[in-house]
């Protein structure tokens, strides 16, 4: 007894033809019969193989566009019967059904099609049926039939079959399980696309799928196995990004390459803007007149926890940023282009690794976001709040200068990225001191100033970094305690969003203590 069915009839259909005439010739080789549809048969005979179209063992020929093809009692037939059931047996003798032992399928290309902008009606028509139809009727019967969907899989189909005959069943299995998992992904994208285009909220089933782009060495830890995955959604990133030297990046460098990037994307192209991420948080930001500035004032803010960082930059990577980069270990540099000059610096650096992403992600831009629970997941839509001058809502006596306004909108983008409970000081268009983390706000007030005065330290400066600054926090602040501490840090100015019960008794200390103060209306809590 073997578990070895033989593979005498294959029914070889795809988009994507890369390999598939090697394939078949390998098969034909084996005395494999070869049936096909449409522009794959074509194919195969063009390259001088013998190819029997489906339309002769359906006694129907392609009708529709194309539509009509495969669905089919014979072709499904073939597909779904259970060679050792003596009543499936006697159906197909019965109905003239031939086996088929073998499917070739991949899909027509949706998201491909949906990528390159296509209009509605294209993108409706490029999906597959036939396909899908076909693919999960073989994995269903894999005790019997092979089902390949991934030409990385032909070598190891054509030389099962040239060694024994067939495919054995934990092949099969194997083949069976990619199948479902990319028929799942497959319509996961069309219902992802389709509810974009009603409008509707939160749909009573909702599927993510990614397609594989490498394992990982490890997760966030070295016993954790982690793998890394390509959505649809072609928002500019980590993942999308090319990846021009280095060593390859662990799950760790593209989380904070993530959390870099995204946080680069508060500001304008125009502006040069320059964000250095460890673990996940900012450790110091800054925009400025040109990159190299911005630079050196965003690895002021924290000097200390900077390396080992990301670096993420919102314009052209140059020479001149890039020389000054390499003075420190940096694990990853992320931009949107870089030229060739600074690609040169940092070939002499083997293992810090060069991203271009050719665009940074629009900070306004929609989407939904997934965070795992144990029994499942929470969805919600990416906080894509832009705050504007006209949100503001000022509530001292004080009025904040046209400086602290500038700096209070630049430390509430920032804030906006830094972990919960978040506390940003920023003075001339960067961060000073960061807190972030803590189960406090008094706590995070505290420790951004702590690491303000170090800071001031490490690069010889007077311990005053926070003197005349302005603060941002995420959250309203719940009493006043955490506001004074930001004051005797030396702050001069405060953004907010406000909504605390005791809002009143903030204010009241706010004004006492001289400051000026606006609230926002926006929380952008991030845990």
């Amino acid at each position: 007894m073997t578990d070895i069915h033989p593979v005498k009839r294959a029914l070889i259909s795809v988009s994507d033809k890369t390999g598939v005439e090697a394939l078949a010739r390998r098969l034909a080789a084996c005395g494999v019969e070869l049936v096909s549809t449409g522009g794959t048969a074509k194919a195969l005979r063009d390259g001088g193989l013998d190819v029997l179209d489906v339309s002769e063992i359906t006694a129907f020929p392609e009708m529709m566009d194309g539509r009509i093809k495969t669905l089919h009692p014979r072709v499904h037939g073939g597909l779904l019967a259970v060679r050792s059931d003596a009543a499936h047996r006697q159906a197909m003798e019965a109905h003239d059904i031939p086996e088929i032992d073998l499917l070739v399928v991949n899909l027509y290309p949706f998201e491909e099609t949906v990528a390159r902008g296509a209009g509605y009606e294209d993108c409706v028509e490029n999906i597959d049926i036939g396909g899908p139809a076909m693919i999960r009727a073989a994995a269903k019967n894999h005790a019997f039939v092979g089902v390949v969907t991934d030409p990385a899989d032909y070598d190891a189909v054509a030389e099962a079959i040239d060694a024994a005959g067939g495919l054995d069943v934990a092949l099969k299995k194997r083949f069976a399980s990619k199948a479902f998992a990319m028929t799942a992904a497959y319509d996961s994208a069309i219902a992802e696309w389709f509810r974009e285009r009603t409008g509707e909220g939160f749909p009573r089933h909702f599927s993510a799928a990614g397609r594989l782009v490498s394992e990982l060495r490890y997760g966030e830890n070295p016993h954790q196995k982690a793998a890394f995955y390509k959505t649809g959604d072609r928002r500019p990133g980590a993942i999308s990004a090319r990846q021009v030297q280095g060593k390859a990046l662990s799950y760790n460098n593209l989380n904070d390459t993530d959390a870099a990037y995204e946080l680069i994307s508060e500001f304008d192209p125009e502006t040069p803007a320059v964000a250095i991420i460890k673990h996940a948080n900012p450790c110091g930001v800054a925009t400025a007149d040109d990159l190299l500035t911005a630079y050196e004032n965003a690895h002021r803010c924290d000097p200390v926890s900077a390396f080992g960082g990301i670096v993420a930059l919102n314009s052209k990577l140059t020479e001149p940023v890039a020389r000054k980069i390499v003075e420190i270990f940096t694990e990853v540099v992320i931009a949107p282009e870089a030229d060739e000059a600074a690609i040169e610096v940092f070939s002499r650096k083997k293992n810090l690794r060069l991203l271009i992403a050719g665009a940074t992600p629009g900070a306004d831009a929609g989407g939904l976001v997934m965070k795992p629970l144990a029994g499942g997941f929470l969805v919600q839509s990416r906080d894509s709040h832009r705050l504007t001058r006209d949100m503001l809502k000022v509530v001292t006596k004080r009025t904040p200068s046209e400086q602290e306004l500038d700096d209070m909108m630049f430390a509430f983008r920032v804030a906006k990225h830094v972990k919960s409970n978040a506390i940003v000081y920023a003075k001339d268009g960067a961060t000073v001191g960061v807190g972030a983390g803590q189960m406090s706000r008094l706590d995070s007030s505290r420790i951004a100033a702590r690491k303000a005065i170090d800071a001031a330290e490490a690069c010889g400066a007077p311990a005053t970094l926070t003197k005349d600054s302005v603060v941002a926090s995420d959250a309203f602040f719940p009493f006043a305690d955490g506001l004074l501490a930001a004051a005797e840090a030396g702050a001069k100015a405060v953004i907010q969003p406000g909504g605390s019960l005791r809002d009143d008794e903030v204010i009241a200390a706010a004004d006492e203590a001289g400051l000026a103060m606006v609230f926002t209306g926006v929380r952008h809590f991030r845990h």
